[in-house]
C-alpha cells in the first residue's frame, strides 16, 4: 500500500501563523494544474506496482481548485497509478470555500473525506490569525457538508493562542464537539520565524502563550475528547472509532508515499526527496520534463530516530522489535536507564516490544524521544561488538 500527497500552493490570503509554501498570486494556477498532471506522468514509476490506498490534497488551499481542475488531476492520478476504488481521498478546505454547490461537486468527483481548517469558532481569534472565513462560516460549512453526504469530516483547531485563556479554549472545544466531526486535529500555535507572527515576535510585538497555559489547554483537550469517545491516536489527532486518518497514519508507520507539486516530499524506505519550494522554478522544470527534487539518502541512525519519533507520538508506541530486526538496535536494552526513569515518572509504559506514552508523557513527547535517539557513532560501535 502507498499514498499520494498533492501540494496545491495557492491561498486567498496569508494566515499570520503559516509557514507552508503558498502564494496568494493565482495567475499561474492554470499552468500549475497542467504541470501537476505532467508530474504524475513523470513520477508514475516512483511507487512501483504498489496500490495507492490514500490520496491527500494539501496546501495551500486545495478547495480553491475549480471543479474542472480537480477532475483533471484525479483523472490523471487514476490513469498513472493504481488508485484503489475504496481509497481514502482527502481534500483540505477552508470553510468559506464550501458552498452547497461546491460540496456536491466534491462528492461526485470522488472526494470522500474533508479536512476543514476551522482553527477557531471565535471571530476575534480568526481576525488575529487573518483567516478568510467568519465564525458563522465555521459552523455552517460542517452542516452543509453533512447535507451533501460527507460522513468523514475532520476539523482543525489551534490552541495556545496569545492573550486567550482556558475559558476561550473550552468554548472552542465545546463547539467542535457539538458538531460531532469524525476526526479532530488540534495543534499548539507555533510562532515560526518566516511568518507575520514571527516578525511581530522579533519586534517584541507578540509574545507566545506561557508553556503552563499551553499545557493546561492540551490536558483539557485530552480529557474532553476522551469523555466524548474520541481515541487519541496521535499527539495532535483524535478520532471516533474507525475514522483515523489513513493517509497520515501511513506516514507515521513508514509506508511509502509520493509527493507531487512544489515543496512536496516523497518517501521510499531508505530515501526521501523533496520538490523545490518555488512555483516558477517548478513550472520551468516540469516544462522540460524534469522533476525538480533534491534526494536525501537516509542513514540507518536517521531511520531509527524517525521510527522512534513518529512511533512515540502514536497510540501504538515505538515498535522496538521492528527496530531491532531491521537495524540490530535494541532500544529497550540500549536505553534501559532513561526508560526506567520515564516509567518511574509516569511518562511511559513498557511492554515486551513497545514503548508507549502515557497521557502525562504526551506533554513532553519530544524530550522523551530525544533521549531515545541514537547516532552513527553508537551504531558503528555496536556493530563491532556483534
Amino acid at each position: 500500500m502507498a499514498g499520494i500527497y498533492l501540494h496545491i500552493p495557492f491561498c486567498k490570503q496569508a494566515c499570520y501563523y503559516c509557514d507552508f509554501h503558498f502564494s496568494t498570486q493565482q495567475e499561474l494556477r492554470p499552468q500549475f494544474v497542467d504541470a501537476l498532471i505532467r508530474e504524475t506522468e513523470l513520477q508514475r514509476e516512483y511507487l512501483g506496482s504498489e496500490p495507492v490506498h490514500t490520496v491527500y490534497f494539501g496546501g495551500g488551499t486545495p478547495s480553491l481548485l475549480t471543479p474542472e481542475e480537480l477532475t483533471r488531476i484525479l483523472d490523471a492520478l487514476r490513469k498513472n497509478f493504481r488508485v484503489l476504488p475504496d481509497a481514502e481521498v482527502t481534500l483540505e478546505a477552508n470553510p468559506d470555500d464550501l458552498s452547497a454547490a461546491r460540496l456536491g461537486y466534491l462528492r461526485r468527483a470522488g472526494i470522500n473525506r474533508l479536512s476543514i481548517g476551522i482553527q477557531s469558532f471565535q471571530a476575534d481569534t480568526l481576525r488575529f490569525f487573518n483567516r478568510a472565513h467568519s465564525a458563522a462560516d465555521a459552523l455552517d460549512c460542517v452542516v452543509r457538508a453533512r447535507q451533501a453526504g460527507f460522513a468523514n469530516i475532520s476539523i482543525d483547531l489551534i490552541y495556545g493562542v496569545p492573550r486567550k485563556h482556558l475559558t476561550d479554549w473550552r468554548a472552542d472545544v465545546a463547539q467542535a464537539l457539538a458538531l460531532a466531526p469524525e476526526h479532530v486535529s488540534a495543534y499548539a500555535l507555533t510562532i515560526e520565524e518566516k511568518t507575520v507572527f514571527g516578525r511581530w515576535h522579533k519586534k517584541q510585538q507578540l509574545h507566545p502563550a506561557a508553556e503552563e497555559q499551553v499545557a493546561e489547554q492540551f490536558e483539557y483537550l485530552m480529557e474532553e475528547m476522551d469523555l466524548h469517545g474520541y481515541a487519541h491516536y496521535e499527539i495532535s489527532n483524535f478520532c471516533k472509532s474507525g475514522f483515523l486518518s489513513q493517509h497520515n497514519t501511513a506516514y507515521w508507520q513508514g509506508v511509502s508515499y509520493l509527493g507531487l507539486g512544489p515543496s512536496a516530499h516523497s518517501f521510499r524506505g531508505e530515501s526521501r526527496q523533496h520538490n523545490v519550494a518555488n512555483n516558477a522554478l517548478y513550472l520551468k522544470s516540469i516544462a522540460k520534463a524534469k522533476v525538480p527534487f533534491t534526494l536525501e539518502a537516509l542513514a540507518p541512525h536517521e531511520r531509527i530516530n524517525e521510527w522512534i519519533y513518529t512511533g512515540l507520538r502514536t497510540q501504538w508506541g515505538v515498535d522496538c522489535a521492528r527496530i531491532k530486526s531491521a537495524f540490530g538496535f535494541d532500544v529497550q536494552r540500549q536505553r534501559r536507564l532513561p526508560l526506567e526513569r520515564f516509567v518511574k515518572g509516569g511518562w511511559i509504559t513498557l511492554s515486551t516490544h513497545t514503548v508507549t506514552l502515557t497521557r502525562k508523557g504526551k506533554l513532553v513527547a519530544d524530550a522523551i524521544a530525544t533521549e531515545l535517539f541514537t547516532d552513527e557513532a553508537e551504531l558503528g560501535a555496536l556493530e563491532k561488538t556483534l
